[in-house]
């Protein structure tokens, strides 16, 4: 009899990998769900249909996107955290959501690095320095000097602890050795309507959206926060380039699985990105989003890992410092 129920529990094993296989081989066979942890119509958002649509051409299923805001982002990325690790659930995030979260959210709930299997990097859009044009200053070195002698009258405004727009300028503030008047806004959209009606002094945030008030004349752009100037705005020099490296925040967009998703699912999808990526059509999309395209050897989850443990270890540290005053 125990020979009969061993062979039985080593059938029903079998059983159990061998279906998992065939699922994972057959991956996917129905709609997928893309978490999206923000509003619609956002920079995370906007990525997360991107990238939806280079699934389902490629893979031949419907990819969903939900938005699921709140807290930064980390309501909707707990969610994916405890989903089922099946590849019918992913996320669609960025460097606060996967990587830097726990520095503000001390009961997260989730680990970035335990709690997700990497699926690749969509893009990187590097950060802009826009200040109210009536503030006379007219590069980065002029912004320090004047920040620092004007420390107590500055007003800084985020779109809310752990968002994009809050880490950039963090690290700014940091770089500059300031703490200046830090004001909340919903969006980031509400913060450049209070630069523009002069209650809010600078903000940071990835190029697209201060862009169409630059070009206007109604907002100055100081400093690209990144190694390389943008397409967007190619008049603009970097913060390498004006002596203030530290002040480097170019937030990363990608796709995240549950942990546990099985890997021959994670390949897949990661192919699949990959060719959208080479498609020019989706590489236009990005370009004209003031986005740096992942490049070949930026994609795929080792490469993802890399980039999530190595943003965690550059960047925890500072936060955690700058937060604390």
């Amino acid at each position: 009899m125990k020979r009969l129920w061993t062979t039985v529990l080593l059938a029903l094993l079998a059983g159990v990998v061998g279906g998992s296989g065939v699922r994972a081989q057959d991956y996917p066979a129905r709609s997928v769900t893309v978490i999206v942890p923000f509003a619609a119509g956002g920079p995370a958002d906007v990525m997360g249909r991107i990238a939806s649509d280079i699934f389902s051409r490629h893979l031949g299923q419907s990819f969903v996107v939900e938005n699921v805001g709140g807290a930064g982002g980390t309501v909707g990325t707990l969610r994916a955290a405890r989903a089922h690790p099946d590849g019918y659930t992913l996320i669609s995030g960025h460097m606060g959501t996967n990587a830097l979260a726990p520095v503000f959210y001390p009961k997260l709930g989730y680990d970035p690095e335990k709690d997700f299997e990497p699926v690749g990097l969509i893009a990187v859009q590097p950060e802009l320095l826009a200040v109210r044009k009536d503030i006379p200053v007219n590069n980065l070195k002029e912004f320090v000097a004047y920040a620092k002698a004007n420390e107590h009258k500055l007003n800084m405004g985020h779109a809310g602890v752990g968002s994009v727009s809050y880490i950039g300028c963090l690290l700014l503030n940091a770089a500059i050795g300031i703490k200046p008047t830090m004001v909340p806004f919903t969006g980031t959209a509400p913060v450049m309507n209070a630069i523009l009606a002069g209650n809010v002094d600078y903000d940071c945030d990835p190029v697209l959206g201060p862009l169409p008030h630059v070009r206007a004349g109604n907002v100055k752009a100081l400093a690209i926060a990144a190694k390389k100037r943008s397409p967007l705005l190619p008049d603009v020099p970097t913060s390498y380039e004006q002596g203030l490296p530290q002040f480097d925040c170019a937030p990363f967009y990608a796709v995240f699985a549950p942990k546990g998703t099985p890997k021959a699912v994670i390949d897949k999808l990661a192919a699949a990105l990959n060719k959208g990526l080479d498609e020019p059509a989706v590489q236009k999309r990005l370009t004209d989003l003031g986005a740096q395209i992942a490049e070949p050897d930026q994609r795929g989850p080792k490469a993802l890992a890399a980039l999530v443990h190595n943003e965690i270890a550059r960047l925890t540290p500072i936060l955690k410092a700058a937060a604390a005053k």
